[in-house]
This record gives structure tokens, sequence and C-alpha cells, in this order.
């Protein structure tokens, strides 16, 4: 059986292509650097992340983006040797309006180089590039209305790509303004036995998420709503262990059979509906009815947490190591930074061979240039482990293992100097924004330091040693669902990161050097 969620931990958001017997998904990255990630399979069952195709700032500028802005829904397509990745760049999105670029890149390999980015518009997000059988490309987009009293999804448009000009020509349509389900968006566009399916996002990426398909003969509409619409969802079902069900994208295999990839969330088993780990991917087999309609294979409306395997032949792929010790070239795919790539000028491999050096910068609040460098939480049972050398010499110098949504709620075990304590370890708290700190102020001797974490379902527990086995509790049990993207009814995209960080509000940008980093999980 295949359990679900297939791409576990923060992968919002999928689009899925088959180019022959190979099988990729792309999800959203937001305000995380380099910009989406695409995932690779050869069964639909075994998945590996594969690369990270915006990788520099010609591509992709986060610099000051708001948290949960940055790359939303990324669009992936294959047509005659190109792959296509579209996406946007959301520079704002407070207040009514919603500031934002569309882009496309292209690559002759999926790997890369991807080319530079040619811009398309900035109307709506989630776009998607449809490539016609008659060599005509179309764009499709969401439509954003800020105005009072009309409705901020405002149906989805489409307009015609010329790949020659390299921009949009003719004139914009508007399709269709989606059902009574609201939230109109993410569409992706098929075409299957004289129809031009549309699959849509609707309800919002909350618990009234859904994914609803529409056809029509002309790709320019009319669109015609599946009667026995959503296709799936989980509004009904508010104890389903795979809440949020909605946004999906289909692929056909080699064999003919039809599956669905789609976002979903697993909330803690706290009663709170909080989903710390993010949105999810999950998979689900489709069939055709004789109507000539999309349903679940299973029946019904509701996703399957567990599926029969796919009759593709299995390719598993090995397991990530537990340990990164930092002895190569480069960082592995598994690390993200924030807003901006890594570079010599704060991030080293080669300065001290073996250890991963960071030297310290802005706050953990800063929207330009922190020195964190961060990896997805991917289970409720896992435990983390760092070893760091580091010496402040005030207490603006800090460094060491975080727990981080976003700038407003992290957990932070760090090392920093005080005047009276001198070196020592605490924990920093931010909650919705509210810094705090835990009493205990624990002094520890020059040389290295060992740090831990152990999450555990809803309760995050910290740990330091000087030897790397006499392990001591600090601080009190935090809780994990102020990690979640809907704690506290905030509406954000993300989910929790775990990783390594150096700040010096000195602007000296003192090094801190780790030795490794070990992330265990200790049940899916």
């Amino acid at each position: 059986m295949i359990q679900n969620p297939i791409l576990r931990g923060f992968n919002p958001d999928a689009s899925i292509i088959r180019v022959e017997d190979d099988y990729y998904i792309a999800t959203s990255t937001f305000e995380w650097f380099p910009g989406v990630l695409i995932h690779h399979s050869k069964d639909l069952m075994n998945w590996r992340p594969l690369t990270r195709p915006l990788d520099r700032v010609s591509q992709l500028d986060l610099r000051g983006v708001p948290s949960s802005g940055g790359i939303w829904a990324p669009s992936l397509s294959y047509d005659k040797g190109t792959y296509y990745l579209c996406f946007t760049n959301v520079v704002g999105r407070k207040g009514v309006y919603k500031d934002l670029h569309n882009y496309i890149v292209t690559a002759s390999s999926i790997e890369g180089p991807w080319s530079e980015p040619i811009y398309l518009n900035s109307s709506g997000f989630d776009h998607c590039l449809f490539h016609d059988t008659d060599g005509r490309k179309y764009l499709f987009n969401m439509q954003w209305d800020f105005r009072k009293n009309k409705n901020r999804f405002a149906g989805i448009i489409m307009q015609e790509f010329c790949p020659k000009e390299g921009k949009l020509i003719g004139e914009i349509k508007l399709i269709t303004e989606g059902t009574d389900l609201g939230v109109t968006e993410g569409p992706m566009v098929y075409k299957k036995d004289g129809y031009y399916y549309l699959l849509v996002a609707e309800g919002g990426t909350g618990p009234m998420h859904a994914a609803t398909l529409m056809r029509s003969t002309s790709v320019v509409g009319p669109y015609e709503v599946d009667p026995d619409y959503p296709m799936i969802t989980t509004r009904n079902t508010p104890d389903h262990p795979l809440q949020n069900a909605g946004h999906g994208s289909l692929v056909e295999t080699q064999l003919g059979d039809w599956y669905m990839v789609f976002i979903c969330s697993r909330p803690l088993p706290d009663g709170n509906k909080l989903s710390p780990l993010g949105r999810e991917t999950s998979l689900q087999k489709v069939t055709w009815t004789p109507e000539g309609w999309l349903q679940l294979a299973a029946g019904g409306k509701q996703p399957q947490l567990h599926i029969p395997e796919t009759e593709l032949t299995p390719h598993p792929f090995d397991p990530d190591p537990i340990r990164d010790d930092f002895d190569e070239g480069k960082l592995s795919v598994h690390w993200h930074t924030l807003r901006v790539p890594a570079d010599e000028s704060w991030l080293s491999l080669s300065e001290r061979p073996g250890y991963l050096r960071l030297k310290g910068r802005e706050s953990l609040t800063s929207l330009h240039h922190q020195s964190l460098v961060a990896r997805r939480i991917q289970s409720f049972t896992c435990e983390i482990v760092t070893c760091v050398a580091y010496e402040p010499q005030a207490f603006t110098q800090m460094a060491g293992l975080v727990f981080y949504y976003d700038e407003s709620d992290h957990y932070y075990l760090r090392i920093s100097h005080d005047d009276q304590v001198g070196k020592h370890l605490a924990i920093i708290v931010s909650d919705q924004g509210q810094y705090d700190e835990l009493d205990t102020y624990v002094p520890v001797p020059e040389g290295q330091v060992y740090l831990k974490a152990a999450m555990t379902f809803d309760k995050i527990q910290f740990f330091y040693c000087l030897d790397g086995q006499s392990w001591q509790p600090i601080g009190l049990t935090l809780y994990s669902g102020n990690l979640a993207d809907s704690y506290q009814s905030k509406l954000s995209f993300t989910g929790a990161f775990v990783g390594l960080c150096a700040q010096d509000l000195r602007g000296t940008r003192l090094h801190a050097d780790f030795d490794f980093f070990d992330y265990m999980e200790l049940d899916a």
C-alpha cells in the first residue's frame, strides 16, 4: 500500500507531470531559497527531492518579501523537449491588495540549468501554461479583485502566450467565475477525448478546501461544471486524518491509469486542528466515468490515507542519511535559506573543512539578510542534534538551533554572552511576535557545545551537553502547534523548519562553526 502523504512536511500546491517513464512534482517554497522544489519518481510511490530550479537572484529576488509571500503555486509542464516552469513571486500580501508578478522559465533538462525568467503578468496568482495539440500555448491564472463589495477571487482568466515573442498576446478572456464553493484558484488544464478539462481549487486552503472539475469543447470556453462537484474534499469530515484536501493536479501513467496529487494537512492529535508540518502532498487514483468526468477510484469525495500500489515497476531510492557531516562542497537538496542564496559572504563549507560556518548577520525577525539554514520537519516525532563551536563576546552575538515558522513564531536554543553569566545557553521564544526568554541561563565553558531537540507530536524539548552523551534538558516543554499556519487564526501557508543560525547585531559577523547536523525521524 501507498501511505499518504507521499511528500511529507511543507510541500504544497503540487504540480505533476510525466515525461516518458519519469514523474516530477513541483511544490511551493514561499520565502525559502532556492525557489521551487522538484521531486522525482519512477513509480508514483517512491519520491526523492531532486532539484531547486530558481537558484540565483537574477531569477528570484525574495529580499523583503513578507512571510508566506514569495513563490506561490508553481506549475510544471513539458512540450517537445522543453520543460516549462511557471511561478509567482508575491512581494506584498497584506490588506486588500496582492502585489505579485508571474514569470516563466525553461530548461532542456529537469535538473537545469533553467533560463532567466520571462515576465508574464501581475493580474493574479496560480498560473499554468497549457500546450495545445495545434502548437499554440495559453496561460491561465486566477484574477484578483481588490474592490469593495467584489469577489476577491474574481474567476479564471486566460491569454495566449507566444514563445517567439516571449510575451502574452491577444485578448484576455474570463472563462469561469467558479462555483458556489468560492475562492476559485489553482487552474490546471488538460485535453482528452475532444474536451478541455479545467481542474480548479476552491473553498480556500483551509477546512473548506476542495478540487472541482470543469470542461469545454473549446479552450476558451464556456466551461461546464461537473454536476457531481467537488471531486475531492474533507469539508464535511472534520475528523478525517487528511484535512484541507484540495488543489489537485492530474497525470496519466504510461499504462493508461490516471492519478491526482493534491494538498492536505495532518493535524496534531490534541484536537486543536493545528498542522505544524504544513500543507503536504498526497496521491489518489482517479477514474473516468462513462459521462466523461473524473471520480476518485475508491468512490466518494474523501481521500484515502492508504491506497493500492500502482502497477508501475517499483523504483525505490536510497534513504537519506541521518547525519550531514558538511563534508561536501555544497549543501544538500534538503537545505533552504531565508530569502537570499547561500554564498561565501555568510555561509562557508570550505573555510573550516568538515564544518558549516555561519557568519552572524541580522536577527530572526529580519526580512532581508538572515544567516539561517534549515530543512523541513517531515515527521511528528523526530530528533535533531548538532555540535557548535562558538565564542560570543557580547549579548548581541548568538548562534544555535532553531525551530522556525516565521519571524513571529519560533523557538531558539542559542549560545550567547551575558555580562554577569558569561557564555551561556538560553531559549528565546517568539509567540505571535511577542519576544520572551525562558528563565534559565545555563553557563557553558569555552569550546564546543552539543545541542539537541526532540519533537513528539505537540511537544518540543531542548537538551544540551558538553560530551555528546550526558544530555540535560533545558527549558520548559514547548508547544509545536505554535509553528502551524493557522495558529491563532493567522493566515499563513508554509510549515515548520528546523535549522542552524547565527546573529551578530554589532555587525562584526562573528562566526559559528557547526560540526554536523542529525535529523532522525522516529515515526513517519
